[in-house]
């Protein structure tokens, strides 16, 4: 049956490509999603696709867990995330009507250098990668146990079929799939939220110790911390917030981060059944077995629908990566773009998949190496002050260095405190309680470091200015002899 519910999704799928995706796709659409006729996406549209590229499938799973460890508090720490739309919203307006730009690669370029926005891309891109392989495996565990036969076919079939009809349309394939995606997750919500909802009635909301509302009070912290660095390092995200005019854009932002938080927040129930019921397992997996073979599919097609709606989107953007934003390419997007995008979504189809290997690679490296794709999060928390203090006078590449670099060097060294089980940073940092209570107080002394940084930076540029104006003018002044 599953099998079925795949063919049965990958039809409907193909239909909607093959209806509205003509067999040559010009390059402004390709890279830009704008219809055959030349207009720019529609703000309903845009929230649709904004919206559902952010409920991937890691997502749902995670709300289900976190729902499951803290209760309440769980939905409402990973909802907080989906305020990035707003972070993002207001930001990108003001880098859009002040300085013009016409994408973040040439903001960056313009105001930092061409290092920095490189040094930009690669963190993204390490965020692309993780992307892949975090959506196929949560998909992919309906159609067998990691490793079997079930498994593999399952991740191949899915991905060279968003492969596809990635390379037919780029991201106005995935704007057009994202309407109907975002139309068949909010139905299936219902379902599900239809069948949880009477058994978590009549056994009410699961109850949580001191020390578990405290870990869960925490989350909601670093969440709440990390929504202003968190949506920059997301193209999926920030290359929808320049394909319609600003105002557009700030509007559909905050209509997508509101439904997909409430989405994410309504699916975290399903963690708190697990909790209520004592339910024992990855709740996305045990609750629905629960009821049978018809709830299994129901959650087999909203894992299937959230992550191909996060891979055609994370496609899409590693083209435009690839072929204009690495070398700041500037203007129409040209046909000789579009052919490069295309071969850049093979690419990143084969390697972000590459680390679902691990499980191959011994109890020790394996896991090192998924985790190695997971420092995204903390690591991006200097592009706070580079967006949000991006017009300070004086704000140049000293600033953005004194920024990134700090912010990078805490996210590798979370990370290998993690993969080594080993203690880097003193436990004086940690804030509130529980597993997270590290993670937040390296997230907030973190930002104030990177903070503070670029704010050195601009006062040293500012003074150099000086120095410099004040030179220009003696020069001026001084006389001439001939």
């Amino acid at each position: 049956m599953t099998w079925m519910l795949l063919a049965g999704y990958g039809g409907v799928i193909f239909y909607l490509v093959r209806q509205t995706t003509p067999q040559r796709v010009t390059a402004p659409e390709f890279f830009e999603g704008q219809s055959s006729s030349g207009k720019a996406p529609g703000m309903w549209l845009l929230v649709a696709s904004a919206a559902i590229s952010w409920i991937f499938a890691k997502s749902i799973d995670n709300a289900a867990t976190l729902g499951n460890a803290f209760g309440v508090l769980g939905g409402i720490g990973y909802s907080i995330y989906y305020l990035s739309f707003v972070t993002a919203a207001i930001a990108l307006y003001f880098i859009r009507t002040r300085g013009g730009y016409r994408s973040i690669p040439e903001f960056l370029a313009t105001k930092y250098g061409l290092v920095c926005s490189r040094l930009f891309l690669i963190a993204i891109a390490i965020r692309l990668i993780n992307e892949v392989w975090s959506n196929t495996k949560v998909f992919s565990l309906y159609f067998g146990a990691e490793g079997s036969a079930g498994y593999w076919l399952a991740a191949l079939v899915v991905t060279a079929f968003t492969v596809f009809y990635s390379l037919l349309g780029g991201l106005r394939s995935s704007l057009l799939t994202d309407g109907a995606q975002m139309l068949l997750a909010a139905v299936l919500l219902v379902v599900i939220l239809a069948t949880l909802g009477p058994g978590l009635v009549s056994q009410g909301l699961p109850t949580v110790d001191a020390d578990t509302r405290l870990a869960g009070l925490t989350f909601c912290g670093l969440a709440f911390v990390q929504i202003f660095s968190y949506p920059f390092h997301d193209p999926v995200m920030t290359d929808r917030a320049f394909i319609t005019g600003p105002r557009t854009m700030v509007k559909a932002f905050i209509w997508a981060g509101l439904i997909s938080g409430g989405f994410i927040l309504l699916f975290s129930s399903v963690g708190l059944y697990a909790r209520a019921f004592g339910v024992e397992g990855a709740p996305s997996y045990t609750v629905p077995a629960l009821f049978g073979l018809p709830m299994l599919l129901v959650f087999n097609a909203i894992m299937l629908t959230s992550a191909g709606s996060t891979l055609d989107s994370t496609f899409s953007s590693v083209a435009k990566l690839g072929a204009r934003d690495w070398d700041n390419r500037k203007g129409q997007p040209t046909e000789s773009q579009a052919f490069i995008g295309r071969w850049w979504i093979v690419a990143i189809a084969l390697l972000g998949n590459l680390p679902l290997l691990g499980i191959y690679m011994g109890d020790q490296l394996g896991p090192a190496i998924i985790m190695a794709t997971t420092i995204s999060g903390t690591m991006v928390m200097g592009l706070a002050p580079i967006f949000l203090l991006a017009f300070l006078r004086g704000a140049g590449a000293l600033s953005f260095h004194l920024a990134f670099w700090p912010g990078l060097i805490f996210g590798v060294l979370r990370v290998l405190e993690s993969a080594l089980s080993t203690s880097i940073f003193p436990t004086w940092l940690s804030l509130g309680g529980g597993k997270y209570a590290l993670d937040l107080g390296v997230n907030v002394y973190g930002l104030l470091l990177c903070t503070a940084g670029y704010l050195v930076g601009a006062w040293w540029g500012r003074r150099d200015r000086r120095s410099n104006d004040a030179a220009s003018r003696e020069g001026d002044r001084a006389p001439h002899v001939t």
